[in-house]
């Protein structure tokens, strides 16, 4: 698949690096033409625009700060009709309200892939790949307690949702659909609020059991 990749920070370079190694063709788009052209060299991609690099690729994967989308996506947001959109950002800022000492964040936006979808309303976004920091899937480990890692997919395409699957897959990692694009504010909320955790030093995945020992009963 050829993969367009917007932004040269730590998520690109994680997510590049693995689909370049899968045998994906890889362009690196970015504001900084060096920064593009570092990160390309180094996981084996090439450097473009970022116009050049939405124009090549079938995928796109943004991974810049959300900071930086409204610029971006009003100077490509028609650009990016037709391709798969790939949402990996959050939105996180510091929790003020937490104690002094306490690591903790909130939400500066509820719903990035729906404004990224509205901005771009041609493209077929997909959030995926926001739950973990980049150094997770830079990492080599995707079997955790005999479990291997997954990864929650949203989008309202079914095709193009099946494709970012089977870029999770090649990264080792087990993709699982989990509804519609509507569905992504949930993913981002999960993500501003177990990151939270574990930069408390709390296990977050202690939350929840195995799903063998999971249940629900209605109420009568």
């Amino acid at each position: 698949m050829r993969i367009g990749i917007i932004g040269a920070g730590a998520m690109a370079a994680a997510l590049g690096r693995g689909w370049a190694a899968a045998g994906h063709e890889v362009r690196i788009g970015a504001r900084s033409a060096d920064a593009a052209r570092a990160l390309a060299a180094e996981i084996n991609g090439h450097a473009a625009t970022v116009g050049a690099a939405i124009a090549f690729a079938d995928a796109v994967l943004l991974a810049v700060p959300v900071s930086a989308l409204t610029e971006l996506l009003g100077a490509h947001g028609d650009d990016l009709a037709g391709k798969v959109v790939i949402d990996c950002t959050n939105a996180f800022l510091p929790d003020e309200s937490a104690p002094d000492g306490v690591p903790a964040f909130v939400l500066s936006e509820n719903a990035v892939a729906e404004r990224i979808a509205t901005a771009a309303p041609k493209a077929h976004v997909v959030k995926a790949f926001n739950l973990l920091a980049a150094e997770v899937w830079a990492g080599t480990d995707r079997v955790f307690d005999g479990v291997r890692l997954a990864v929650p997919i949203c989008g309202d395409d079914a095709t193009s949702v099946q494709k970012v699957a089977r870029l999770a897959e090649d990264l080792a990692l087990q993709p699982f659909t989990a509804g519609g694009l509507h569905r992504a504010r949930y993913l981002e909320a999960t993500s501003v609020f177990t990151v939270g955790l574990w930069f408390g030093g709390l296990d977050a995945r202690a939350m929840l059991p195995p799903l063998s020992a999971a249940f629900a009963v209605a109420d009568a």
